[in-house]
């Protein structure tokens, strides 16, 4: 698996965040991370079909 590492800084981040930010603040940033993540699936998408 070559992005184990990846999920390792990411597991670790989430952890530090929920042990810093008040249950209010850690919603708002799940909600706002998983709208920049879909928001990059769609810029990802336009490149692809750019590309052809």
């Amino acid at each position: 698996m070559n992005h184990c590492s990846d999920l390792y800084v990411l597991s670790a981040l989430a952890c530090q965040l929920s042990e810093c930010l008040a249950e209010e603040e850690l919603e708002f940033l799940a909600a706002n991370l998983k709208a920049l993540g879909e928001m990059l699936d769609v810029a990802a998408a336009r490149q692809a079909v750019c590309k052809k």
